[in-house]
């Protein structure tokens, strides 16, 4: 175990990727606030010395938990990190009737609960990691969050100031493709500098991750799309299967979502595990089937010894909602560096070290297997389709577009019936 330099708060503390990385770089964390019950299990089975808080809900945690709670004075903690529900920010969503609704999701709400919490223990620096769309766009929770600042900065004095980037964790070393919103603010305004690419050139691949993983049975449930994933080249989707791939024509080109029938390809990254994914969502495993939860884990850049409770959807939702490890083992270090937490030479021997939390290149990639013809059972649906109408005109653009026509109908009428008015 490293020397720890600094004390950590964490919140939405989930699978405890976000803290196990902290914890790599040299940071301790003295309370987690989790509310899911399994995900508490989770920290708990893994982490005994992580103090799991009472309350859990970070609403009322920021009225009733106190600096002494953790044996603290105000301004003692080093820092708060949490990864706050990704869901209200999220492309995924856009899928989904409701889509993105951002700050006006109830479950963003929560951010507000962290927020008072900064304000009750003012620490010196506030870590927040997210998906691309937290911080940026009509639906972000930048103004929420730096408004709140603000007003925290006129009552007690600091100097809170966000400093935002987007990384993506197959530049840390993570075998996983996944952009995520981070943000930094230090209680003294200083700027913060976010740690530049460990794997610049040459990014580990799902090979480097996965080839040592035990053999997997599993055969798809006939008549299901899964039956079409032999037929689709490594690194693919539905797409080889349009008139714009190299197979039969099965599916309209973008007539579908990214990820449908969506096939790792072994010498590169993986693209971002979804957290709760349907039976044709990917990233599916080149040898034609789920993933399981522990490739996920080991995509995650998750040790081997880290292990989730809970039934298998519970598992594979924490292990899509983590942060990869690696990734915050990245950001922990800068912190220990700029805000020159702990002993000099402590710190200095820590960041001397290479990063704890590493994947090993492997030398003995082989190469893809071709795909075989589509079954036959399948081949009555091959034939010209139309594709995606193009940006802005796919199904819920339309709907929205002939609501909106609708209205303007119903309003005309109203002002012919009744000219007067």
């Amino acid at each position: 175990m490293k020397q720890q330099l600094g004390r950590v708060l964490s919140v939405f503390s989930g699978a405890g990727g976000l803290d196990l990385g902290l914890e790599k770089a040299g940071l301790k964390t003295v309370g987690c606030l989790e509310i899911d019950p399994v995900a508490r299990e989770t920290l708990q089975y893994n982490r005994l010395g992580w103090q799991l808080l009472e309350p859990s809900d970070v609403n009322v945690a920021a009225e009733e938990l106190q600096p002494s709670d953790l044996g603290l004075r105000r301004r003692e903690l080093d820092l708060i990190a949490g990864g706050p529900p990704c869901q209200p920010f999220s492309k995924a969503a856009q899928w989904q009737s409701a889509a993105r609704q951002g700050m006006r999701d109830p479950r963003a709400q929560a951010i507000h609960g962290l927020l008072g919490l900064v304000e009750a223990f003012l620490p010196k620096a506030i870590l927040l990691e997210n998906v691309a769309g937290f911080l940026k766009g009509p639906t972000s929770a930048r103004e929420v969050i730096e408004d709140r600042l603000k007003e925290v900065n006129a009552s007690c004095g600091t100097s809170y100031r966000l400093e935002t980037a987007v990384l993506d964790a197959a530049d840390f070393g993570v075998a996983q493709h996944r952009l995520r919103a981070i943000a930094v603010a230090t209680r003294d305004g200083r700027p913060f500098a976010f740690p530049v690419s460990t794997h610049p050139d040459k990014r580990i691949s799902a090979w480097d991750a996965l080839a040592d993983m035990p053999h997997v049975d599993w055969s798809p449930r006939p008549g299901t799309w899964t039956e079409l994933l032999p037929s689709i080249p490594e690194g693919s989707n539905y797409l080889y299967l349009t008139g714009r791939g190299g197979g039969a024509e099965l599916f309209g080109w973008r007539s579908r979502y990214w990820s449908f029938l969506l096939k790792l390809a072994r010498d590169r990254p993986s693209w971002t595990l979804p957290a709760s994914p349907g039976p044709n969502t990917g990233p599916f495993h080149w040898d034609n089937r789920p993933l399981t939860v522990r490739e996920r884990l080991r995509l995650q850049g998750f040790p081997d010894e880290w292990q989730l409770l809970g039934s298998q959807g519970q598992q594979v939702k924490m292990s899509g909602n983590a942060t990869p490890p690696p990734l915050a083992e990245a950001i922990g270090r800068e912190l220990i560096k700029q805000l020159k937490l702990g002993d000099m030479r402590e710190r200095e021997s820590i960041l001397r070290c290479t990063p704890v939390l590493r994947t090993v290149r492997r030398t003995d990639c082989p190469p893809a297997f071709d795909p075989v013809p589509v079954p036959a059972s399948f081949l009555h649906l091959a034939g010209p389709k139309p594709a995606h109408p193009g940006t802005g005109r796919g199904p819920a653009p339309r709907a929205a577009e002939a609501e909106v026509q609708d209205a303007q109908l119903r309003s005309n009428r109203v002002i012919s019936v009744n000219p007067l008015k």
